[in-house]
């Protein structure tokens, strides 16, 4: 046995370091150094689990010219799930590595689990956090005539490994990544050195065997993966499960994709069955369209590449103390901010000693500048008590001088309106041309004469 050795790992950003140091050289964080215990020996890939290696494994990679390259995409693997389809880019790409991160209790292992059961191949789904009991009563409440889903409890990779030459997968799935731990480090689960050298054994897999990966990660505090930053570098695809707890939405998005788009997105609703996909998102706020109410607008929104219609919500109240209180859920409040300046300053609207408070309802955030005329038509009917209808949309952006500025793929944004039944849509004027689409189309360049048509 070779010597062992102690080092000094960044929890940060997972950097080596030879002795302890009050300030990480890379990150610039204090205190983030952690003593791990490591192994100094030759390093084994994940097949040393295994006796026998298929010599097509053991075929070196060759160079190649560029021009020889064949640029005929693979062939992805379809998880029988739209959303989940949409934000991968079409489906699973045979060897690639997909990091799914979300907050707890968020639905990640749901989600996984139901992706697994219906997949038309053969899955392993490794959990190192729940018994297989706990998994099989999940999977009933979601679906039980599953017959290509293998479930194992285990937390060590060359057991893991083991087992998967014995069941011959097609699909890996791994729950989670910070549970995982290899003899070939001796520092505990969930340390940067566990996570990085288990991500690494994985990957080599992946792309030895052809085989799609999916790992689920936890989050901190500050909403980032936890682990070393070199976790997210090191996948091809990067998700993001997010939502608010109280609240049956969830989106699904990709903070990264080798193989797609990231502005695509997903949008599911949580039962007690599973997750049931939203194809038509704007149904969040159909069935919410039939009392009116002051302070209430609806915005057209794109999220990803997809339009959506969200209902702005605005409360304007008299300031019972001093310093009037601003508030904003779903929505930048720094935003918010100057929006209020806007029109205190460009609009004459005394708005400095009254409290503010905007929700954005489904529990989702959204951070487009699109929805700056919903938050202010909010405002302003929450301010006169003037109900808006609720055939009215709103879409455009709200410049510093009062100024009402046009947005990207305006046309997506007013075909969506229009597919939903609005009456009237305001927007910014622009050199689009919209024919057919059956709803009145408004254009303002000042918000003076928005407040002049509305609340005149």
């Amino acid at each position: 046995m070779a010597k062992v050795k102690t080092t000094w790992f960044c929890q940060n950003c997972g950097t080596q370091h030879s002795k302890w140091q009050g300030q990480c050289l890379t990150c610039k964080e204090w205190n983030t150094l952690v003593e791990e215990v490591v192994q100094k020996e030759v390093k084994k890939s994940w097949e040393s689990a295994v006796e026998e290696v298929p010599l097509s494994r053991k075929r070196a990679p060759q160079s190649q010219l560029i021009s020889q390259i064949n640029a005929a995409e693979s062939p992805r693997m379809d998880t029988t799930n739209a959303e989940f389809n949409r934000v991968l880019g079409g489906g699973l790409v045979p060897g690639s590595i997909t990091l799914l991160g979300g907050e707890p209790g968020i639905g990640k292992s749901t989600l996984l689990l139901q992706v697994c059961l219906n997949l038309p191949y053969k899955t392993l789904y490794v959990s190192g956090e729940e018994s297989a009991q706990q998994i099989k009563m999940r999977a009933d409440r979601i679906k039980k005539d599953a017959v290509n889903c293998y479930i194992l409890t285990e937390t060590k990779t060359q057991n893991i490994f083991r087992q998967i030459t014995e069941v011959q997968p097609d699909v890996l799935i791994i729950d989670s990544i910070q549970t995982l731990q290899t003899d070939h480090i001796e520092s505990s689960p969930g340390s940067v050195s566990q996570i990085r050298e288990c991500t690494s054994e994985l990957i080599k897999f992946a792309k030895e065997t052809n085989t799609p990966v999916l790992l689920i990660g936890h989050i901190t505090k500050d909403g980032n993966i936890a682990g070393p930053k070199i976790l997210e570098h090191m996948v091809d695809t990067v998700l993001q499960f997010e939502g608010d707890r109280n609240h049956t939405y969830r989106i699904l998005r990709a903070l990264k994709n080798r193989f797609g788009s990231t502005h695509e997105i997903g949008i599911y609703e949580m039962l007690a069955h599973g997750l049931r996909e939203v194809v038509n998102p704007s149904e969040i706020l159909i069935s919410q369209r039939g009392a009116t109410l002051s302070g209430t607008a609806i915005a057209a929104t794109m999220e990803g590449m997809r339009p959506l219609m969200i209902e702005v919500q605005a409360l304007v109240s008299t300031a019972v103390y001093g310093t009037p209180q601003r508030s904003a859920t779903g929505y930048n409040l720094k935003r918010l901010n100057m929006i209020l300046a806007v029109l205190e300053k460009r609009a004459g609207f005394k708005l400095g000693q009254k409290d503010v408070f905007l929700n954005i309802t489904g529990g989702i955030t959204v951070d487009d500048p699109a929805i700056d005329l919903a938050v202010v038509a909010a405002i302003l009917s929450s301010n006169f008590d003037i109900e808006l209808s609720s055939q009215h949309c709103f879409s455009a952006e709200v410049g510093l001088g009062g100024e009402i500025r046009p947005v990207s793929r305006m046309e997506q944004r007013v075909n969506e309106v229009a597919k939903l039944g609005f009456e009237k849509v305001f927007i910014a004027p622009g050199k689009q041309s919209f024919k057919n689409i059956g709803t009145e189309i408004q254009a303002f360049s000042k918000i003076e004469d928005l407040v002049r048509y509305l609340f005149a």
